[in-house]
């Protein structure tokens, strides 16, 4: 049996986040969701939601002639884990230079810098 993997690929990630936005989802919903923004075929997501089905990311329940997909766990958990396996993978584990990079390259506002200087002092 395949090891369920906590970190989604890109499209995976498309897909869970409208599962994750409109709930319990249909291959359809999903589907349709996803037309909005990008040309994809209704197979691909239906083969899409049954590997995330067999990862460990969603279940799914018999409803009539299809299924609908339930998610496992909920986005922020899963963003968390995700998150942390970047900042271990690229930045062996330190927060600190991911923060710089971001508070560099984003270009924050003055604004947006004292909100962040206060969350922070707020974790101390």
């Amino acid at each position: 049996m395949r090891k369920k993997n906590p970190t989604l690929t890109t499209q995976e990630l498309a897909l869970m986040k409208v599962v994750w936005e409109k709930g319990p989802s249909t291959v359809r919903d999903v589907y349709e969701a996803l037309l909005e923004d990008r040309h994809i075929a209704y197979t691909t997501v239906m083969t899409m939601m049954n590997v995330l089905q067999r990862k460990g990311h969603v279940r799914k329940e018999a409803e009539g002639r299809s299924y609908r997909y339930h998610p496992v766990r909920p986005r922020g958990q899963v963003v968390g884990s995700m998150v942390r396996e970047f900042v271990d993978r690229v930045f062996g584990g330190s927060a600190e230079p991911l923060l710089l990079h971001l508070v560099e390259d984003r270009h924050l506002t003055a604004d947006e810098l004292d909100k962040l200087a206060r969350r922070i002092r707020g974790k101390k």
